[in-house]
């Protein structure tokens, strides 16, 4: 069996990660990779979720980067692995961002406002900040591409 190599004179390796993202979609790698093991004993990775309020940081990439290859490991092992990404969206650090946001305190909230707030566009924009520059890795991990 004879296989061919394609030579790179000048590697771009931006355009190259768009390459390989493209074939991966095309050919649907990360749903195969899951359906190809239907029947196979399953493996759960259990995670906290990544909260949605604030820039990712080095932290998030090693963490997300060291979680992908547990189940990567686990689907070479012969396991059927399904991934699940979701976002913690509630608690203080988003609430925290809200107020600063709108220029107010938790003293305000109720005695010089009477308000409903709704977090749900600072979320969706961090959300979509951490989705679309999080490590390729890790988005295969959690089935976003």
């Amino acid at each position: 069996m004879s296989v061919t190599y394609r030579e790179f004179s000048g590697l771009n390796l931006p355009a190259f990660e768009q390459e390989i993202l493209a074939k991966w979609t095309e050919s649907n790698a990360f749903e195969k990779s899951v359906s190809v093991r239907e029947g196979a004993p399953h493996f759960v990775f259990y995670e906290g979720p990544p909260s949605a309020n604030g820039m990712p940081g080095i932290h998030h990439v090693i963490s997300r980067t060291l979680k992908d290859l547990v189940c990567r490991y686990k689907t070479m092992k012969g396991f059927q692995v399904k991934r699940k990404g979701g976002w913690d969206t509630h608690g203080l650090p988003v609430e925290l961002g809200v107020e600063k946001e709108l220029g107010i305190t938790k003293e305000d909230i109720g005695k010089k406002y009477l308000l409903r707030i709704t977090t749900k566009p600072a979320v969706r924009q961090y959300c979509a900040i951490k989705t679309n520059g999080m490590i390729l890795p890790a988005k295969w991990a959690i089935g976003l591409i």
